[in-house]
């Protein structure tokens, strides 16, 4: 053990106010990351439920489901699955009001026939349960009516007033618009959670471009690849928003932390000006006291981050297993405030948030220097 840790250890400060500070700081910021990332996270799930992280379209539809490329559009480094989908347009009239839907059909089991999974917003809005039957009409040259039993709920993320998303077997959907078992409207790819950023996205899709392009036979279509951020610019430039707002967030919790230690290394600076003198009366250079002094700094500093961290983490797994506070999922896209706790995030931000603070607490380390033995040796 060096002089500056031995001496470190003894100089007593509780700096409980500054102790304070820094846990809700970090508690601002540990929360911050994890509820950004949870919108991020719980919205990119909701779109890729809806119709995937790229959709594949040809020029015209509808498209072949296995075409001759097909495996080589599955072995695109990044693709997790791909599923074919018919989407068409339609009406539901219940009762008392009548509403737009998107009617999608997707792979279910034969016993599943006519047979719905439904919004839980349509749900409410139709007076709707599991085993009600309603009535769906499509309109094209003619009014073609379906009537789909109730089979299931979900909670749909892109539902908003007089757009609902109705999902239905991909087998009823075929027979509606007139497609063979091996066609449908779109295929839709899911990717690697990890892949599914801006730039990921976009470059697997002209991946599976280029399958398609280099695969393809005179007699098949070429598709072309959609990222869900073409799709829904809206969403995606409000997830930006946010995401904006969490690093001004985790700049000012940054900046008021390591004011507050500056005020508290000063305090501490003050208390043991007398220490200080006899130290420099000892011989020890003024960078092996400062040494000394940031020592106790970053304890401090690091108890409150544990202490915050620790608030932070109960909170989201409060929140993650209970979804405790609500939202209007009409403002805010979900009907619960998501968490979503990524570590290596966190770490790497707070390890940067820590080394600013301790860069902040350089300022004050520069009074040593100015610090007298001569007279301070004498200070009661």
């Amino acid at each position: 053990m060096n002089a500056q840790t031995f001496i470190a250890r003894k100089l007593r400060f509780s700096g409980r106010l500054a102790i304070v500070a820094i846990a809700i700081s970090f508690l601002v910021i540990v929360l911050s990351l994890a509820i950004s990332a949870g919108f991020r996270y719980e919205i990119r799930k909701g779109l890729s439920e809806v119709s995937g992280d790229i959709r594949l379209v040809g020029s015209s539809e509808p498209v072949n489901i296995q075409p001759s490329y097909y495996e080589a559009l599955e072995k695109v480094s990044g693709v997790r699955s791909i599923a074919p989908a018919v989407w068409k347009p339609g009406i539901i009239k219940g009762e008392t009001d009548i509403c737009g839907v998107l009617v999608k059909g997707v792979p279910m089991p034969d016993s599943c026939s006519l047979q719905a999974l439904i919004p839980n917003s349509l749900s409410r809005a139709l007076g709707l349960a599991v085993g009600d039957s309603f009535t769906t009409y499509f309109i094209e040259d003619k009014v073609r009516a379906r009537r789909f039993t109730v089979g299931g709920t979900y909670e749909g993320i892109m539902d908003s007033e007089g757009s609902y998303i109705v999902k239905v077997p991909l087998a009823d959907m075929q027979r509606l618009c007139g497609y063979a078992a091996d066609e449908a409207s779109v295929l839709e790819v899911s990717i690697d959670p990890a892949r599914a950023t801006a730039v990921g996205s976009r470059i697997i899709a002209d991946q599976l471009y280029l399958a398609s392009l280099s695969g393809h036979q005179e007699d098949e279509d070429i598709l072309h690849g959609e990222t869900a951020r073409a799709r829904y610019p809206q969403l995606f430039d409000w997830l930006d928003l946010i995401d904006f707002n969490v690093l001004a967030i985790i700049l000012l919790m940054t900046v008021v932390a390591g004011f507050n230690m500056i005020s508290g290394l000063l305090i501490l600076l003050f208390r043991n000006i007398s220490t200080i003198g006899t130290l420099k009366s000892l011989g020890m250079p003024n960078k092996s006291i400062a040494s000394v002094f940031l020592r106790v700094a970053s304890r401090i500093v690091l108890i409150g981050m544990a202490i915050g961290n620790g608030a932070a983490l109960l909170f989201c797994a409060l929140q993650g297993g209970t979804h405790l506070i609500k939202l209007n999922p009409v403002n805010y896209f979900v009907s619960f405030v998501p968490v979503h706790v990524d570590i290596g995030l966190i770490l790497t931000v707070e390890i940067v948030a820590f080394g600013v603070i301790m860069l902040f607490m350089l300022i004050p380390s520069l009074f040593i220097s100015k610090v007298d033995p001569a007279v301070t040796v004498r200070v009661k």
